[in-house]
């Protein structure tokens, strides 16, 4: 009788891994959203990217991912690891984690960049970002980490907001890893006035951010964050929903207006040309 009962208590156990792990698996095709590019469109589900250490290629370039980490000019946070854009004194503060490869980060940033342009231009938030490269390990290659590396280069020429978003705009397909090229990363500076210098060559070329870039993904890691785009409003996560509020550009304002209440606007420093 009590080898019976203990083959029934290992049978009940197995079934609760199995369904704790179906129940994880809905939640990470859950958390995986299409975008819509309206100001008022929902999100409508898709399949999430599994949150995976960084474990990235060489491109047969110079790569500074050993040694002791170089944050960019005026990175800010714990252990300098965001690079903020907006007004210092901005009542609210929006924090997002993001891989220039994933192609959900794309669609939320091409869905919501004026919207959260506006809010920084008018001192309601300031934006931290914070880098990761989940798809380098999930698909191989190093486009994830070189991206990165090139975006803290451009922040060290007070132009990561604008090249931010070329690399957006210009995002290849998540399994063709040109963003490994830094030929194509210095091709792209060329869209953002006076970021394609020979400083920027040189920084891009020889990886000088390429530590950061991995002891930011580590922080991500460690926070235990489900995927990437993670997108929080003063702490409060606000993607996929807000509650049971959906996120869409007007439900964005709305949150933000909800946070001001009360508060003064940041001041507001006007952007250098093409930054």
């Amino acid at each position: 009788m009590s080898e019976k009962n203990e083959q029934g208590k290992r049978a009940a156990r197995d079934r609760l891994v199995q369904q704790r792990e179906r129940q994880k698996a809905r939640e990470r095709r859950r958390r995986m959203l299409i975008v819509g590019a309206g100001l008022v469109g929902v999100l409508a589900l898709a399949a999430v990217v599994g949150v995976i250490a960084a474990n990235t290629g060489d491109n047969g370039g110079k790569s500074k991912t050993a040694g002791p980490a170089v944050a960019p000019s005026g990175a800010t946070g714990k252990d300098s690891l965001a690079i903020q854009v907006g007004a210092d004194n901005a009542p609210s503060t929006l924090t997002v984690w993001e891989d220039f490869r994933c192609p959900v980060c794309a669609q939320f940033e091409n869905a919501f960049r004026d919207t959260i342009h506006q809010l920084e231009r008018t001192g309601q938030i300031k934006v931290e970002y914070h880098l990761a490269t989940i798809i380098d390990r999930n698909l191989g290659g190093s486009g994830s980490l070189r991206a990165a590396n090139a975006a803290a280069c451009a922040q060290d020429a007070g132009k990561f907001s604008a090249y931010h978003d070329v690399l957006y705009r210009n995002q290849p397909q998540e399994s063709v890893d040109a963003f490994a090229d830094n030929a194509k990363l210095i091709e792209l500076s060329g869209k953002v006035p006076g970021l394609e210098t020979a400083g920027f060559r040189g920084c891009v070329e020889d990886g000088k951010h390429d530590s950061w870039v991995k002891k930011s993904n580590t922080a991500f890691l460690k926070a235990g964050f489900e995927g990437t785009p993670t997108a929080l409003l003063n702490g409060e996560s606000i993607f996929p929903k807000k509650g049971s509020e959906p996120i869409t550009a007007a439900n964005l304002k709305k949150w933000v207006a909800e946070a001001n209440k009360g508060k003064k606007p940041g001041t507001v420093t006007p952007a250098p040309s093409g930054s």
